[in-house]
């Protein structure tokens, strides 16, 4: 299985040239390919900011259509839950001194908790949760 962080999702989504040369690549690997809540979390949080910083009806209803086809991406998507077993790993390893970003530890327990691999660009940070693999299929 391989999870894919937001940086990785969002050049899928955008189709971007890296995101094309990344969506061939997971048809060749052949293997489930899912991401997170919490990638959801960060993009919606992104497009619900826009829309709450629009100052006219324009930038709102853009806002808003950004919002669902947001939505609708990630509804085509198997999307990891932050469950009890990764919320623990996550509390073990800030316990332990693991100081990456929250949100990129989260994403980190959830692929651990699925014995999954992360594909992310950053993958200095993410190279400190131990037992976790993750590679960068973007570069």
């Amino acid at each position: 299985m391989l999870v894919l962080d937001t940086n990785h999702v969002k050049e899928l989504a955008y189709h971007s040239p890296a995101g094309e040369r990344l969506r061939r690549r997971l048809l060749e690997a052949k293997t489930e390919v899912v991401t997170t809540v919490i990638s959801v979390e960060e993009e919606l949080r992104g497009v619900l900011a826009r829309a709450n910083r629009a100052l006219n009806d324009e930038e709102r209803v853009l806002a808003y259509h950004k919002l669902m086809e947001r939505v609708t991406f990630y509804a085509r998507w198997l999307v990891l839950s932050l469950d009890a077993e990764s919320s623990a790993a996550f509390a073990q390893f800030r316990s332990q001194g693991i100081r990456i970003g929250t949100q990129d530890l989260r994403i980190g327990c959830i692929a651990l908790a699925h014995g999954a691999t992360v594909l992310t660009r950053n993958t200095v940070d993410f190279a400190q949760v131990p037992g976790l693999r993750s590679e960068n299929w973007l570069d």
